[in-house]
Formats: structure tokens, sequence, C-alpha cells
């Protein structure tokens, strides 16, 4: 399955972007893929739902399941790209 946009060009695009946000693009937005086309909208809104959730729970100190880490990496890519994509 293809992806919306492939690693190497958000590594050019976007170098602020670590190899763990990269991996957790990858790995979310397949999921999200995978889905249904019915069910992605939802699989979206529960994967940053997640995300925003695991970064609450690591600001307390509390440590991350391997899936909530993924979520909250996931989330901070989305958050580099669009921070980077914001013309002031």
């Amino acid at each position: 399955m293809a992806l919306p946009v492939e690693p190497a060009r958000l590594r050019q695009e976007f170098p602020d972007l670590t190899e763990e946000d990269i991996l957790a693009y990858v790995a979310v937005t397949k999921r999200i893929l995978e889905s249904a086309v019915k069910d992605r909208a939802r699989v979206t809104r529960e994967a940053l739902e997640a995300g925003r959730a695991a970064r609450e729970k690591a600001a307390r100190g509390e440590r991350l399941a391997s899936e909530e880490a993924l979520s909250m990496r996931y989330l901070a890519a989305l958050d580099k790209v669009q921070r980077s994509t914001v013309k002031r």
C-alpha cells in the first residue's frame, strides 16, 4: 500500500523529523489506510486522541506502553510537519 507521502520525501521536506517520527508516521498511516474507507476518519481520530492522552501521561511522568509511545510519536511528527508549514 502506497503512503500519501513517502518517508524519503518527508525527510527531505521536514528535516526536523527524527527517524522515530518517520517510523511512527509509517506505522500509523498504514494502519489508517488499511482500515475500511468508512472507518478511516474514526481510526485517525482515535490515533490523535491516543497521542494526546499519551502526551499527558508522559508529562505526568508515567511510563508509556509501546502503543502509547507510538501514538505520541505520531502526534509529535504531525506537529513538526504542521509547525513547519505554517506561514508567519
